[in-house]
């Protein structure tokens, strides 16, 4: 059997991979757990609850408060609300633990659930292991006053993150007509209310929730609805969030997507003309495009690069005392506002980009020239001997010297399937796919089951 946590909390199927006594089994694992290595210190502990707009999401987080509350934890839900709103409140009110039930981008069927610990940071790789060891062990149970005690928030978290998302642009959006995708999500609500409370003309797409039509279509995975939009309505710019509204991209005023790796790059660029990029630093994933890494060579701008998951962009910039990193999909994480990728902040910070500059967003992103990307899943192989295979890592070498400083090559092995993906970044796409489809050939020969 796998490991129960991936790259961002537990996932799966709602009712038959994530279930209800599942979720209650984790809640009390994780009060355990965390009550253990002292995080509780020696008050009552006090938790903040929080999902998406799935109708699973309301029987999970019953039993996600239920859990917690049999451990002694007091709980406060706040209902749907983003990912990362979930993880400002938990900071915000000093709460020992957050929860979030909710799948993100996938489709309405799946469901997740994620731990934040005090602060809203996310949970390092070793007390997630240690929650899933303690999965359904034994345990002496609180009675009478000692249980923990469910409170429903009135709506007041949601204006609070609002307030708080508002107070951290320097230029407000007056004069700005912006088109937002709320994906049916969590930011239906707090998305279009932060941009209007910022100044913006606001157009609003998909933002009816009715517990399936999440991420239907819609939202950053699906922005073709979006582009419409920003061009049917002459808006200066569009923005697209998913469920859980934790990740943002773009649409400039001619209807073309602006994607994570720009954002990032005109983020980048604003912080450290106003002298808030520490270090002159970015985080990003290995996945991020060439042109990124060479936009910021020319502005000045160091790089660094970590594994995919927001997570471990998070973990090297606390490391390094960093303050923007992100990812291509449109997590961007603004270290001095958030612990975790935020949709509705990047957009705020974007748009008000474009209203200090006067410039259009087109303008803004055409510093980042995306080289042509090839992606090849390789499936059926032996992902395991990916990284030894001498004659596969020869072959790795040999493409990587012939591209030179116009592109790349990048081998990634897949973590729940038999399945190598090949990745190769070139000056032409004709280029990129001669190359990676030798490399998916090479693959097929030297790992074969």
């Amino acid at each position: 059997m796998g490991r129960l946590f991936g790259t961002d909390g537990v996932r799966g199927l709602a009712n038959r991979d994530l279930t209800a006594e599942l979720a209650l089994d984790l809640a009390v694992a994780a009060a355990h757990v965390l009550g253990s290595t002292g995080a509780f210190g020696d008050h009552r502990p006090r938790a903040v609850i929080g999902r998406d707009p799935r109708a699973s999401g309301e029987f999970l987080s019953a039993a996600t408060a239920a859990g917690l509350a049999s451990a002694g934890v007091d709980v406060v839900n706040v209902g749907v609300l983003p990912t990362p709103a979930v993880a400002f409140l938990t900071g915000e009110l000093g709460a020992d633990l957050g929860v979030v039930l909710s799948a993100s981008h996938n489709p309405m069927p799946d469901n997740g659930i994620k731990f934040f610990t005090r602060g809203g940071l996310k949970l390092d790789d070793v007390v997630e292991d240690a929650i899933e060891a303690r999965l359904r062990e034994p345990w002496d149970r609180p009675t009478g006053a000692a249980v923990g005690r469910i409170t429903m928030d009135s709506g007041h978290a949601g204006e609070e993150y609002v307030e708080h998302l508002v107070s951290t642009i320097s230029t407000r959006l007056d004069g700005l007509r912006i088109a937002v995708d709320c994906a049916n999500g969590a930011a239906s609500e707090v998305g279009p209310a932060a941009l209007r409370a910022a100044g913006a003309d606001v157009v609003v797409i998909n933002a009816s929730p009715d517990g399936r039509n999440i991420n239907n279509l819609c939202g950053s995975t699906h922005p073709e609805q979006l582009q419409a939009a920003v061009v049917a309505s002459g808006a200066d710019l569009g923005v697209a969030f998913d469920g859980d509204a934790d990740r943002c991209l773009a649409v400039d005023h001619t209807g073309v997507l602006v994607d994570g790796d720009q954002i990032m790059g005109i983020l980048a660029v604003s912080m450290r003309d106003a002298g808030e990029l520490a270090q002159d630093t970015l985080v990003a994933t290995v996945m991020s495009n060439l042109g990124l890494r060479l936009a910021m060579n020319a502005a000045g701008i160091t790089m660094i690069e970590t594994g995919v998951g927001d997570r471990y962009v998070l973990e090297e910039m606390r490391l390094g005392g960093y303050s923007l990193g992100g990812e291509q999909s449109g997590h961007v994480i603004m270290g001095a506002h958030s612990t975790t990728g935020d949709g509705t902040l990047t957009a705020l910070h974007l748009a008000s980009r474009v209203a200090a500059t006067g410039q259009k967003l087109s303008e803004l992103a055409s510093i980042v020239h995306r080289l042509p990307q090839v992606l090849i899943n390789v499936r059926g192989v032996d992902r395991t001997r990916s990284a030894s295979d001498e004659g596969l890592l020869a072959a790795v070498a040999a493409a990587t010297t012939a591209l030179g400083e116009t592109g790349r090559v990048l081998l990634r092995s897949s973590g729940t399937e038999p399945l190598v993906r090949v990745m190769v970044e070139a000056a032409s796409v004709e280029h990129a796919e001669r190359i990676a489809g030798e490399l998916a050939d090479v693959v097929r020969v030297r790992l074969a089951l």
